[in-house]
């Protein structure tokens, strides 16, 4: 062992038992030739290890020391520990301790598919429950409001009106136009075959209104406005604005989560009228261009087979869609963990949350309406 080796650690027989002084400063920075010198001792049971020439220690170097001790196999029962100053000592309890706590731990069992599928199944339940359990108290919230108007904040409801209405339009509006677009020129590459081109304003017109508009919209809204409560009131609760509204006497719920409700409540169905606008718009641009259907033609087609509760069957869906959403988004940014890793994971749970929703919904309205011979 050279001499700065020796320094920081000494290994000595002392009649019938193994003795192992340390002496220098045992820290991090010292660790590699800490480790090199422990690996040229081999301790044996039973063992002492005497502390009383240490200048320094940390947990990295006695962490080194109790590995190395553990990797010659001696136990602990074993080890007579002398001589540590009381921090010192502190610091190897700690250690000690730690490693023995990791030892009871029971080993990880890998999940069978089976398992899996059930463990899932049941995190989905609960999400489910607390979502009806916050709609039950925005519910509440919203009852207060209706015996005592003076208590909703108009500044905050035109505020969210205008984030989640007016500016998803152009948004909204260059979607939509562009699957209008889409859908009309495929069904107008399948209907030039048979010469059926004037249908293409039926299966636009009819599609558009009763599902992509609704459902386009829903989706947008989902990554836009449902994302942005679930940030908002997720920085709020880290910062603990909102421990400090419930502090004022003070309901959160009518404070935050109204406004945003119910905002997103009028803002989805003017959102899927216009989304079904400029759809329709690039359908008649396509019609025009590709299927020799003037604009005037495609209009008349279009008030002829587009039937008014065709309209209505699109726009019902839209205020289900949009407390949805509001409910997810808000309910996640509410119950948020208290750091910043858990508000990013809660704002793209609530966007997968809420297009699964709709998309669930939308499929148990079509159920509904085929029944109803909407």
């Amino acid at each position: 062992m050279s001499d700065a080796r020796a320094e920081a650690a000494h290994f000595e027989l002392s009649h019938d038992r193994l003795r192992l002084r340390l002496a220098g400063a045992w820290r991090l920075a010292a660790l590699p030739a800490l480790s090199a010198a422990l690996d040229e001792v081999r301790p044996q049971a039973p063992l002492t290890v005497d502390g009383e020439s240490l200048t320094a220690l940390d947990s990295a170097g006695a962490l080194a020391l109790v590995h190395a001790i553990d990797t010659a196999g001696v136990p602990a029962a074993a080890i007579d520990w002398r001589g540590f100053a009381p921090p010192f000592r502190r610091i190897l309890d700690d250690v000690l301790r730690r490693r023995a706590e990791l030892a009871e731990m029971p080993p990880h069992w890998r999940r069978r598919w089976l398992a899996q599928i059930g463990m899932h199944a049941m995190v989905i339940y609960r999400q489910g429950i607390d979502h009806l359990n916050f709609l039950g108290e925005a519910t509440s919230a919203f009852l207060g409001i209706a015996v005592a108007p003076r208590r909703l904040r108009l500044r905050e409801l035109t505020a969210q009106l205008e984030q989640s209405c007016l500016n998803a339009i152009p948004v909204v509006v260059l979607v939509t136009l562009l699957i209008g677009v889409v859908f009309a020129y495929l069904l107008g590459l399948q209907a030039e075959k048979y010469g059926a081109n004037i249908f293409v304003v039926d299966g636009v017109g009819i599609g558009m209104a009763r599902e992509f508009a609704p459902i386009i919209v829903a989706v947008i809204i989902a990554g836009r406005s449902g994302a942005a409560f679930t940030a908002q009131l997720g920085s709020m609760r880290l910062t603990e604005e909102i421990d400090a509204i419930r502090t004022l006497g003070l309901s959160a719920m009518q404070v935050l989560v109204v406004p945003r409700v119910l905002a997103l409540l009028i803002a989805m169905p003017l959102l899927s009228f216009v989304g079904l606008a400029a759809g329709l718009v690039g359908a008649a641009l396509v019609a025009d261009a590709m299927l020799n259907i003037p604009p005037p033609a495609f209009a008349d087609r279009l008030h002829s087979a587009l039937d008014i509760r065709h309209v209505w069957a699109g726009l019902i869906k839209t205020p289900v869609f949009a407390l949805t959403i509001a409910i997810i988004g808000c309910r996640m940014g509410m119950h948020v963990g208290r750091d910043t890793r858990a508000v990013g994971l809660a704002t793209t749970s609530t966007v997968v949350q809420s297009i699964v929703s709709v998309i669930l919904l939308d499929a148990a309205f079509a159920v509904l309406f085929q029944e109803m011979g909407i």
